[in-house]
Order: C-alpha cells, then sequence, then structure tokens
C-alpha cells in the first residue's frame, strides 16, 4: 500500500469517526515499527481489557484505522480479507498504560557529600528528551501525564514533535513548571513570590499549552489557593507533592490530586509544624510511624479524600530506592544508563544503610497499606514511576516496576493494571478513548509474553506496543538507548 493510499485510509476512518487523524510517521519512527498496516488483526491472544475483569482467553481483535473495529472469542472471529495478521498464542494483549506521574527529566548524577546530602546549589536534573519518550513508549506505556516540568518549552516541544509524528514516544498531557515557594528545592524551579504571581504564573502556561500544574514542597496556602482558582477557571487540574501545606489544608483549597502518598508527603501530624513551612523528612516521615492505617485518624483522611473526590498518585518506585537491597539490578536498566548515571547511582544504593525492617522499610510498607486501604474505600489510585530519586528509576521500567509494587501492596495482578490504565485515563476525562479494550476506542496497546494476569513481572516481557494502531517493537526502542539515560 503506498503513502497516498495510506493518507486516503485513515482520513475516512478519522471522519467517519469524527476524530483527527494521527500524522504520518517519519522516517525516524517508521525505523521503529514492526505493525504498520490499515488493517491489523491480532488473533488467540490472551486479553486483560483493563477493567479490572479477568483474563479472557483465545481472544481476536481487529484495528482498523488506528482502533479497535471488533474482540471476541477467536472461535466466532471473522478475520478480514487482506488483514496483517499476528498469531499470539502465549501472549497477552492489554491497553497501553496511562503513566500518571512520568517526568522527562531524570536525576543524572548526584552531587553529595560523603553522607548523600547534596552540595549547593543542590539537586540537579537533566532533560532526557531523547531517551524518555522511547523507554515509555518502549515499555508498553502510550500516555503520559509529566506531572512537573523543569523545561517546559522543551516539554512541550517535544510533545509537539510526537503528535506529528517526528519521534517515537507516547501521548503526553504536560504539566507546567513546578508552582513552589520562594527556598526551591532546586535551583531549576522558580520561586513563587505571592499569590497574584502564583495566577499570573498559571494563566501564563496555560496559554502557553501546558494542560496541568502541581504545586511543590515550600508552596504557601495563599499561593496555591490562587493557582487552584486559575486552574479551575480554565478547566485544569492542580496536583500536589506538598510539606509547607498539609492534605487537609490542600482539600479545603480545592486541589484535585496527591502525589507520593500522604506517609511521605502529608505533614499533618508532624510535631510543632508551622504555618506555610516545610519541615525537615527528618520530623515528617517519623510522624506517619505512629500512625496506624486502620486507626480513626487515618480512616477520617481517607474519607475526607473519597467524599471530596481527590485522587492520589502511588509512587513506589522512588520510595523503594531507601530500602537496603531494592529494587533488583536489572542488567536491562544498567545497560540503558550512561556510565555517570550508573556510576552515580550504584554509589548512592551502596549507601543505604542495611537494616533488617528498617525505617525505611517500614514506611514503604505504611504507605503500600494506606493506597491498598484508600481504593478499597473507593478512593482514586493513580500510579507512575517518578523517575528522580537517586537514579535508580528508569522512564518505562519503573512503571513495570511500580505495577509489580502495587501487586506487592495486596492488589491482584488484574486491579493493578486496571489502576495503570482505566483509572489514569478516567482522571484524564479520556476513558472513552484509551484506558480499556473495548470496540470504537483507539487502538493503544500492548502485546506481552506471557500472562500478567497471573504473574505481574510478565510486563517485562513487551514485544510490541501500539499506538494508534502502529506497532513499535519494544526490543529496538530499548537498544536505540543503549548508554544514553542521563546524557540526552
Amino acid at each position: 500500500m503506498t503513502t497516498s493510499t495510506r493518507l486516503c485510509a485513515f482520513l475516512l476512518t478519522a471522519a467517519a469517526l469524527g476524530a483527527q487523524a494521527p500524522a504520518l510517521p517519519s522516517a525516524e519512527v517508521r525505523a521503529f515499527l514492526k505493525v504498520d498496516a490499515p488493517l491489523v488483526a491480532l488473533i488467540h491472544a490472551r486479553v486483560v481489557d483493563g477493567t479490572g475483569a479477568p483474563a479472557r482467553q483465545d481472544q481476536t481483535l481487529i484495528l482498523k484505522g488506528g482502533r479497535i473495529e471488533a474482540m471476541g472469542p477467536s472461535s466466532s472471529a471473522d478475520v478480514p480479507k487482506g488483514a496483517q495478521v499476528l498469531d499470539l498464542q502465549g501472549h497477552t494483549v492489554l491497553p497501553g498504560l496511562v503513566g500518571m506521574h512520568n517526568h522527562l527529566f531524570y536525576t543524572a548524577s548526584i552531587h553529595s557529600d560523603e553522607k548523600g546530602a547534596a552540595l549547593a546549589p543542590g539537586r540537579l536534573f537533566s532533560e532526557i528528551g531523547f531517551t524518555a519518550p522511547r523507554l515509555y513508549l518502549a515499555c508498553g506505556v502510550t500516555t503520559i501525564r509529566t506531572t512537573g516540568s523543569l523545561e517546559p518549552y522543551a516539554d512541550l516541544n517535544i510533545k509537539r514533535q510526537i503528535d506529528a509524528g517526528l519521534l517515537p514516544g507516547p501521548k503526553m498531557d504536560i504539566t507546567g513548571p513546578y508552582l513552589e515557594g520562594l527556598e526551591p528545592q532546586t535551583p531549576q524551579m522558580h520561586g513563587l513570590s505571592g499569590p497574584e504571581e502564583a495566577r499570573r504564573f498559571v494563566d501564563f502556561w496555560a496559554d502557553a499549552g501546558v494542560t496541568s500544574f502541581k504545586a511543590y514542597m515550600n508552596i504557601t496556602r495563599a499561593e496555591l489557593g490562587a493557582a487552584i482558582q486559575a486552574a479551575h477557571a480554565r478547566g485544569l487540574k492542580v496536583t500536589g507533592h506538598l510539606g509547607s501545606v498539609t492534605w487537609p489544608e490542600a482539600m479545603a483549597l480545592g486541589i484535585d490530586n496527591f502525589e507520593h502518598g500522604p506517609v511521605y508527603t502529608d505533614t499533618e501530624f508532624t510535631p510543632n509544624k508551622a504555618l506555610d513551612a516545610c519541615p525537615p523528612v527528618s520530623a515528617s516521615w517519623p510522624s506517619w510511624h505512629s500512625q496506624d492505617i486502620q486507626g480513626p485518624a487515618v480512616q477520617a483522611l481517607i474519607r475526607e479524600l473519597v467524599a471530596r473526590k481527590v485522587a492520589l498518585t502511588s509512587t513506589l518506585p522512588v520510595f523503594e530506592l531507601m530500602v537496603p537491597g531494592r529494587p533488583p539490578l536489572q542488567p536491562r536498566m544498567l545497560a540503558a544508563m550512561s556510565a555517570e548515571s550508573r556510576a552515580s547511582y550504584l554509589a548512592a544504593r551502596g549507601r543505604v544503610k542495611v537494616v533488617a525492617n528498617g525505617p525505611a522499610e517500614q514506611l514503604l510498607k505504611k504507605e503500600m497499606a494506606f493506597e491498598l486501604a484508600f481504593a478499597r474505600a473507593g478512593g482514586l489510585l493513580l500510579a507512575g514511576p517518578d523517575p528522580t530519586g537517586m537514579g535508580g528509576v528508569l522512564p518505562g521500567f519503573g512503571d513495570q516496576r511500580e505495577l509489580e509494587l502495587l501487586v506487592e501492596a495486596g492488589f491482584t495482578p488484574v486491579e493493578a493494571i486496571h489502576i495503570y490504565t482505566a483509572n489514569g485515563a478516567a482522571f484524564l476525562g479520556r476513558l472513552d478513548r484509551i484506558g480499556t479494550l473495548a470496540v470504537g476506542k483507539q487502538a493503544d496497546l500492548m502485546v506481552v509474553k506471557g500472562d500478567p494476569s497471573t504473574h505481574i513481572e510478565d510486563l517485562e516481557q513487551v514485544v510490541t506496543v501500539f499506538k494508534d494502531g502502529l506497532g513499535y517493537d519494544s526490543a529496538k526502542l530499548i537498544e536505540s538507548v543503549r548508554g544514553h539515560v542521563g546524557i540526552r
């Protein structure tokens, strides 16, 4: 089929569905395609549809013009003439992941003293606009929210280039630069001077094209309230990794989402906490050691979160780094890192004190327990890896690890997949298009060797990732970034 014929097929399908056709891929993108046909039949596949329902065996999916045209038992499927057929016996098809804390930057190297404390000018991060999109897509992540930007113009331009078919990568919702107070955690962040500037900041970046905002650790209540009002006036949402403002204070101001979980970011139980001041983690984190997840104070917090419909984003991989011996070292991860990034991470990992069931491990278990209780109470739990920390969480690989940790927390594999697909799509207002496998939805899905509905670790065996019906070669994408994470 010629390029012009294929373009006509895309345009006709889009017109019939009232949607805009995806851009044709450039030569750079086509180099990673293994399935590039207007009509595709995936036969004899196990299907995990993202709704939380059990896996269905021996299914056939028909993809046409970038969407799912049909799906059902292979025994009754009608495979159209001329379709490119992929026999997927022994494989599972599931929706593309919707990552809700997925940066385009990364902790490339930790400049610290012998105890691991950051030296002036503070912790620095590198934009990895080349490697991050490829790794996300390779690992089955077809949509991301960047959840905080350090180079917003780079993020916006990378999104534009991906949407134009110039670069391989996921669909992206760009979060604006951090809404941070006058003592930023990194010199790469702007410090707000008051509520009026917070309003102007939101308006400026919304006009520039960002679609959400993230408040950070030193913002004041007045600044946060002003930012939320300005964002809501434009139909945009605000999430937060807070410290100076407690979770109850932020909920009263109308925040939509919290990042990381309360064990690490809700300072309401910190002794002698001052208003609008972020206490050190040496004070705030221990305050959660004495909290019982089933106790009245924490249960009241969960009830308020659910009642106000405030979502929570789980980012367990970045906190797992503080537990001795975790996560398991994987050759694929180390191979993707630059030499400097790899050395920096391994040195930082070596500084983690080996304490059996120590404070870091107890906090991780408590956060897991909170997230399970929150979801069981009806809360909307989202998920993402947060590729920061000491550098041991990489884009894509970290998303897969988050799913494994959700299962460790007590969710079933299909529940974890539902959190990472349908829940993220619902929060973004896109559940009618992505997040689950259903006829008429966009063909954003992945093919995995094995059965992640019973062994979640099988999600690491991604073979092909479809975005708008085009199938990308996962192995080629991963190989293309070897030795570059942390550099570009």
